[in-house]
C-alpha cells in the first residue's frame, strides 16, 4: 500500500529505476547516434545518475541560478574520468565547484531573447513577425556530443524558446499550428518524424529531448499532431503512423490488463466499480535533475516521505501543469501536491481521442478486430469520464480525487478538454461554456483557474494551449460567440505585449493583459506555443489582427 491510497504494484521497480541505471555500464558514442531502423535503443543515464555526487555537490552550491543550467552541461570527458578528477580534488567552495566545472563542462550562455527588434525587422505585424522567428527556432540535432543529457532527433525540429533548448511534446502541436498557417508543413511533418523516432526507440514521447525527461511523458498530443497531416482525412495519416499510435497508448495502459480494483499501476487507476481511467505520473522518485535544488529543498521543508513528494512533482511535470492548485490539497502549499492521487480530465480527454484515432486508422487498414477493440475501449472511457469526471451539480468537467472518491473541486480550463476530444454531449457543453464564459474568461482571453496561489498555472495567467483547446472545443460544440471572443481577446493581449516589447511570451496575465509571473523561472520568450496559436488564431479570424482594444472584441453570448 503506497501514499497515494490504495495498492500500486509498480511502487519497488519505478523507485528502483535510478539505481538500477547508476549499476550500468557508462555508454560511449552509441548513445549520441539515432539508432538504425529495428534496433532497440538503451536508455541514456540522467547527469545526476552520471555524476553522482559532483552532481549533488553542484547543484546543492547553486553556483547557477537555473539548476537546469548544469543538467544540460556538456561533459569536457567521460563521466568516470571527471569523477576521479572531482574525488582527487576534493573542491569545497563553491568558487572552487564553479572552477572546477569550468574547467570540465561546456556550459550554454544564458537564453537570449529569440525576438529583440536589433534581429526582427521593426514594425512587421504580428503575422509576419511570427513567421520570421520559425528559422530562430528551428534546431538539428542528428548527433549530439558524447555523454550529453540531449537526445539525437534525425530531422529539424522547432524549440520552444528561452531556457527550453530543445524540442518538448506537448508544446509541439499548438508550435504545428502555426507552421501549418506559416506554410512550413515541411517542419510540421519534420517534427512528426521526430515524435515517430522517440516512440520507436523508447516506447513513448518523453518530456523532451533529454535524458532526465525519458522517466515521463506529456499530455498524449501525437494523435493530434498527425492529424495535422491530412485534416480533410486524418483516418489516412493515422494509418501512416498505427504502430507508433498502438505503442504510445500502450505506454499510458501499461498494466491494466491485470490491474485488480481498487488498484493503481503507474498510469492506470482501477476504480472501485472496475471502470478504468489514467493519471499522470513518473518511473522516477527522485529529484528532477533540472530543479534538483528546488525539489530537495521543498521535500526538506515538507517533512513529508521524499519519495512520494518528488513523484508527485514529477507527475505533475508530466501533466505540463507544473504547477498549478489542480495538483494541491492545499491551494496555497506546493508541499501538498499529491499528483498520483488525482485522475485528470484533460489525460483522460486526450486518450479518449487517440482510442478513437487508433479506432479510425483500425478501419481504414481493414483491421476488424482491432477497430472493434478500440471502439470499446472509447465508449467504456467515455462513459467512466461521465460517471467520474463530469459534475452534474455544477455542470463542469473536474478532476477526481480517486483516494477520497470525489471531486478536487477546482474549477479549471481544463474543463473544455471533453468538448476539444467531442466527448461532452450538447447539454454539457452548453453548461461548460456557461461556467467557462461567467468564471474564467477575462481581460485577456481564457484564465487557467479561479485561484490566485503564485503558481504560474493559476491566475491571474492564461496560457496559448488552453486557448486553442477553448476555441476549437467550443466552436464543434456550436458555442461559437464564446470562441470568438476569447480568441479575440487572446489575440489583443498578446498584440499588445509585441507592440510594447518587440516579443512574444511563454504566458500572459490575462487579467492585467501583460506578460505572465510566477513559477520556478523567469518569464520566457521565443515562444513555440504562443506563436502557434496566435497565428492560428489571426488566420481563423482575421480581422482580430486589426483590432486595438479588448472592448472592441466581440461579447460571448448573453454578455
Amino acid at each position: 500500500m503506497n501514499q497515494s491510497g490504495g495498492s500500486d504494484s509498480n511502487q519497488t521497480s519505478s523507485r528502483a529505476l535510478p539505481r538500477r541505471l547508476a549499476r550500468a555500464p557508462v555508454l560511449l558514442l552509441c548513445l549520441c547516434l539515432i539508432p538504425v531502423a529495428g534496433a532497440a535503443a538503451t536508455a541514456p543515464r540522467s547527469p545526476q545518475d552520471l555524476f553522482q555526487d559532483l552532481f549533488t555537490a553542484v547543484q546543492t552550491a547553486g553556483i547557477f541560478t537555473d539548476s537546469k543550467t548544469f543538467a544540460d552541461a556538456v561533459p569536457r570527458a567521460p563521466p568516470q574520468i571527471i569523477l576521479r578528477r572531482f574525488h582527487a580534488q576534493r573542491p569545497r567552495t563553491p568558487q572552487a565547484l564553479r572552477q572546477f566545472v569550468a574547467r570540465n563542462f561546456d556550459i550554454a550562455g544564458p537564453a537570449s531573447p529569440v525576438s529583440p527588434e536589433r534581429t526582427v525587422a521593426a514594425g512587421l505585424p504580428i503575422a509576419a513577425h511570427i513567421d520570421q522567428l520559425w528559422p530562430q527556432l528551428t534546431r538539428d540535432s542528428v548527433t549530439v556530443p558524447p555523454f550529453s543529457s540531449a537526445l539525437p532527433l534525425p530531422r529539424p525540429y522547432v524549440v520552444p524558446g528561452g531556457r527550453f533548448r530543445e524540442l518538448y511534446y506537448w508544446d509541439s502541436y499548438f508550435t504545428m499550428l502555426g507552421l501549418a498557417q506559416s506554410g512550413r508543413e515541411d517542419l510540421v511533418q519534420a517534427m512528426i518524424g521526430d515524435f515517430a523516432s522517440l516512440i520507436d526507440r523508447y516506447g513513448h514521447i518523453p518530456n523532451g529531448t533529454r535524458s532526465y525527461y525519458l522517466g515521463r511523458s506529456q499530455p498524449p498530443f501525437f494523435f493530434e499532431m498527425v492529424a495535422l497531416l491530412q485534416p480533410a482525412d486524418p483516418a489516412a495519416a493515422f494509418v501512416r503512423y498505427l504502430p507508433e499510435l498502438k505503442r504510445e497508448y500502450a505506454f499510458w495502459m501499461a498494466g491494466a490488463a491485470v490491474l485488480r480494483a481498487p488498484g493503481a499501476h503507474r498510469r492506470v487507476v482501477r476504480l472501485p466499480g472496475g471502470a478504468l481511467l489514467n493519471r499522470y505520473w513518473d518511473d522516477v522518485d527522485e529529484p528532477r535533475d533540472e530543479s534538483w535544488r528546488e525539489d530537495v529543498e521543498l521535500a526538506r521543508r515538507s517533512g513529508r516521505e521524499p519519495a512520494q513528494l518528488y513523484r508527485d512533482i514529477r507527475a505533475a511535470a508530466e501533466s505540463g501543469w507544473d504547477f498549478s492548485s489542480r495538483w494541491l490539497r492545499d491551494p496555497q502549499s506546493l508541499s501538498s501536491i499529491e499528483t498520483t492521487r488525482i485522475l485528470p480530465v484533460d489525460l483522460n480527454s486526450l486518450l479518449y481521442g487517440l482510442e478513437q484515432a487508433i479506432h479510425a486508422g483500425c478501419v481504414r487498414s481493414g483491421d476488424r478486430s482491432c477497430a472493434a477493440d478500440f471502439a470499446r475501449r472509447a465508449t467504456a472511457r467515455r462513459q467512466s469520464i461521465d460517471r467520474y469526471l463530469w459534475d452534474e451539480a455544477r455542470g463542469v468537467y473536474t478532476d477526481y480525487r480517486w483516494t477520497d472518491g470525489r471531486p478536487t473541486g477546482v474549477l479549471s480550463a481544463a474543463t473544455l478538454y471533453p468538448l476539444f476530444e467531442s466527448l461532452a454531449s450538447a447539454e454539457q457543453s452548453l453548461r461548460v461554456a456557461h461556467v467557462v464564459g461567467t468564471l474564467l474568461l477575462d481581460q485577456g482571453g481564457l484564465g487557467t483557474t479561479q485561484l490566485m496561489t503564485g503558481q504560474q498555472w493559476d491566475a491571474p495567467n492564461g496560457w496559448a494551449p488552453l486557448q486553442w483547446i477553448a476555441v476549437r472545443g467550443l466552436r464543434g460544440s456550436g458555442e461559437a460567440p464564446l470562441a470568438a471572443a476569447i480568441a479575440c481577446r487572446w489575440v489583443v493581449s498578446v498584440a499588445a505585449v509585441y507592440a510594447r516589447s518587440g516579443r512574444l511570451v511563454e504566458k500572459y496575465n490575462v487579467v492585467s493583459t501583460g506578460g505572465g509571473n510566477g513559477g520556478e523561472y523567469p518569464l520566457q520568450d521565443g515562444f513555440g506555443w504562443t506563436n502557434g496559436v496566435t497565428r492560428q488564431l489571426m488566420a481563423l479570424y482575421p480581422t482580430f489582427a486589426s483590432i486595438a482594444t479588448v472592448d472592441q472584441c466581440p461579447a460571448p453570448a448573453g454578455k
